[in-house]
């Protein structure tokens, strides 16, 4: 029992100390853009306008589960809807062959794709095509959408129906909601992926201005953010 306390405490450690933080706040569940702001320790290195789910917010599942009142969405695939809460950022992906990134890197080749079929065992993942899935997305497009993005880590159990392959990607055109990614400029998009690094734990913060409270309580070192009070 001690051995699990001290366990959960070390990753809460890890977790909420942080050294890299997107934060993205919307004004409710029901907004389809939202501000973002970039933090490395408690300095504010960037901010920008971003896309979010057409139809909103809804909770999806994270690094930990914050407070979710009565009646606020959860996030399910196919609703169109981003997912709030804490997720780590465990890829940088894109057209080029060649990167030198800081966060690890997926050249998205043509038979590159990622799983949203619930009932497949490759739900949630990014694999080389198999030649049996029967709903996916190619991570190769026709369009400059995924030329540069982030693999968000939501859903990493792969819980049916909770929604998959969520990313930070390109915007389809200026000011376009997505079908439940969070999406930008190109240029912005390559501002944040030149700035990070793996060694610095970065993580997104996505949740409705509700949440900054708690939010503040967790990750302190965001107290000079705007968007949370």
């Amino acid at each position: 029992m001690i051995k699990s306390f001290l366990i959960l405490i070390n990753f809460s450690m890890l977790l909420f100390s942080s050294q890299q933080v997107i934060l993205v706040v919307a004004d409710n569940f029901n907004s389809n853009r939202a501000k973002l702001e970039l933090y490395e320790d408690d300095k504010k290195v960037f901010s920008t306008w971003t896309n979010i789910g057409k139809n909103g917010l809804g909770w999806g599942i994270g690094e930990v589960t914050l407070l979710q009142k009565k009646g606020e969405p959860l996030k399910y695939e196919g609703d169109k809807k981003a997912p709030a809460g804490i997720f780590k950022l465990s890829n940088i992906f894109g057209y080029k062959k060649e990167t030198n990134f800081k966060l690890p890197y997926l050249h998205t080749s043509k038979t590159l794709i990622c799983v949203d079929d619930s009932n497949s065992r490759f739900y949630n993942q990014i694999i080389m095509m198999q030649g049996d899935e029967k709903s996916f997305e190619y991570m190769k497009r026709q369009d400059a959408q995924y030329e540069l993005g982030i693999v968000v880590a939501h859903n990493k159990n792969a819980v049916a129906t909770r929604g998959s392959c969520i990313f930070l990607h390109i915007e389809k055109e200026k000011n376009a909601s997505t079908a439940g990614c969070t999406s930008m400029k190109f240029g912005d998009m390559k501002k944040i992926v030149n700035w990070l690094d793996k060694d610095k734990n970065p993580i997104l913060i996505q949740i409705p201005k509700s949440s900054s409270k708690e939010i503040l309580t967790l990750y302190p070192q965001l107290k000079e953010s705007k968007l949370l009070h």
